[in-house]
């Protein structure tokens, strides 16, 4: 039963003073506005009870920025071909590649500039400069610099229109929209979940995830797939665990955001997963849990694995070698191809042995999938009637065995610990060797983001902050850490953004997702239930 009618409290507060961007905020500065933009912007914070022990905080900074407009931005040649809506297009080269594209546009008749792209130093990444993007034109009005894209590419270049308040200046004005859920475990008595949807590999809206556990409130939660061509879309990029079932193995090192369903305990932790299947007097290892075996969406998994086992964000690393568990919750079918699956009952016997692997399991069955070397292997220990035992382990980040939590969203970068921004693009995967434009589209850049964190006085807070439009900037992975910092999170995780980044709230999406088409499908979601 929801909490009766709604309370209000509205607090307004004008010509606010502000920290500094990407850097440590004192808390002094915490209660007097987020650190964005030069101090002095305009601020409006709105205060709404959802239900005992939750609210939601609605953040309105800034105002527009008459100096800033549409410009094109264009592409360099040999680009990615990456099918994520939210993969950054190749934009950033050496100088000498930056004068090339700009000269050959030159000839083309368009007055091309070359700008240096340079960001803020972070906990584990120097920033500096990341190098230099051409671009053509400036103009206050977008339908212009679309005329000026379609003639761009009519001469057989590659770019696009983008707004110059999204690069992550520090002078910018603004606006920024910040929605943020807060749960106080003192007077919270419902119930806080992650939820995948009806199984694993389907992708729903943090919105019909929500509508089907009645919840109050909800924010799109981890990374997730999206290209077929990387695995099973909708399936965890990184650890999940639900209700306390480890649904989704980790990203071996990399953060994710833990909490409890009474929202007593949470935290950000790092994780790495080992596992293992033994039977007939031999002992093999896992290699995954609940996903196409052979595909590794942003790598950190096992040695064997090309081209890293270290955590590479937005890469899918292989491995023609591979022993994968299933449960049920997967899908309605395991996934099909060459190689052998061995299904198994409740007690661990072998009841089918599949050869291509693939197919429905029955009630309360398990599969392990095994290919290449891992097929022969699997094939002389499944044997119809034999025992095998699936098992499975974390370790926290100094190695030490670790309790499987109650809920685990996957996330990354680290954005605050112990009351400080600390930020760690380099240790989860989204700085890429020789790839400046990944870290200049993902990272510096803004846009959309989620937030999830915990405060000094033990509170949940989820946050939301809409991007890739005029009328809400988003944030850069730097400016995220300071808000997150100035809100009085002690800890903090980024978790999926970009056209992911939903909040919805009584059945409503109250946010602004930033792809075109409206509220992107996601892996999962954390659920804020009466």
């Amino acid at each position: 039963m929801r909490f009766g009618p709604r309370k209000f409290a509205v607090v307004a507060a004008i010509a606010l003073v502000a920290g500094t961007v990407g850097g440590p905020t004192a808390a002094a500065d915490r209660d007097h506005g987020l650190p964005l933009g030069p101090r002095g912007l305009p601020e409006t914070r709105t205060v709404e009870t959802l239900q005992p022990g939750v609210t939601l905080t609605t953040i309105v900074r800034g105002e527009s920025d008459p100096a800033d407009g549409w410009t094109v931005e264009v592409a360099v040649p040999g680009g990615g071909d990456d099918p994520d809506p939210d993969a950054p297009p190749t934009a950033v080269a050496d100088r000498a590649h930056a004068d090339a594209l700009a000269g050959a546009l030159s000839g083309k008749g368009f007055a091309a500039r070359v700008e240096d792209v340079t960001t803020p130093a972070v906990a584990d990444f120097a920033g500096g400069s990341l190098g230099f993007r051409v671009r053509i034109g400036l103009d206050a009005d977008k339908a212009a610099a679309n005329t000026l894209l379609t003639r761009v590419r009519a001469a057989g270049f590659t770019a696009s229109a983008v707004f110059t308040g999204w690069e992550g200046a520090s002078t910018d004005r603004g606006p920024w929209r910040v929605q943020v859920l807060t749960i106080d475990p003192k007077k919270f008595r419902g119930d806080l979940v992650g939820d995948f949807g009806p199984d694993v590999e389907q992708r729903e809206t943090t919105s019909v995830l929500a509508r089907a556990r009645n919840a109050t409130a909800g924010v799109n939660a981890g990374f997730f797939l999206l290209d077929p061509a990387a695995g099973a879309p909708g399936d965890p990029a990184g650890l999940g665990v639900y209700d306390g079932r480890l649904l989704s193995e980790s990203t071996n090192g990399r953060p994710v955001f833990t909490f409890t369903a009474d929202a007593r305990h949470a935290g950000v932790d790092r994780y790495s997963w080992t596992g293992k299947v033994s039977g007939r007097g031999t002992t093999l290892p896992l290699d995954g849990i609940n996903r196409v075996p052979g595909l590794v969406r942003n790598c950190g998994g096992t040695h064997d694995d090309r081209p890293t086992s270290r955590p590479l964000h937005d890469t899918t690393c292989t491995d023609p070698d591979e022993l994968v568990a299933f449960t049920a919750d997967y899908g309605a079918e395991t996934p099909s191809g060459p190689g052998v699956e061995a299904v198994l009952d409740r007690q661990g016997r072998v009841t089918e042995v599949r050869e291509p692997r693939g197919g429905a399991l029955p009630a309360g069955a398990r599969s392990v999938q095994g290919t290449g070397t891992g097929a022969a292997a699997l094939r002389a220990m499944a044997v119809p009637g034999a025992r095998l035992a699936v098992s499975g382990h974390l370790t926290d980040e100094r190695g030490r065995p670790a309790h499987v939590p109650q809920m685990a969203a996957n996330g990354g970068p680290e954005l605050v610990r112990d009351g400080r921004p600390h930020v760690t693009p380099q240790a989860d995967g989204m700085v890429r060797p020789g790839d400046p434009s990944f870290y200049y589209g993902w990272a510096a850049k803004r846009n959309p983001r989620t937030i999830a964190g915990v405060d000094g006085h033990g509170r949940i807070m989820l946050a939301t902050v809409d991007g890739r439009a005029v009328d809400s900037l988003g944030l850069s992975i730097a400016e995220s850490a300071a808000v997150a910092d100035s809100l009085g999170m002690e800890s903090a995780v980024n978790l999926d953004g970009g056209g992911s980044t939903t909040m919805v709230v009584d059945d409503k999406v109250i946010n602004h997702p930033s792809d075109a088409t409206g509220e992107r499908p996601v892996g999962d979601a954390i659920l804020v239930l009466p």
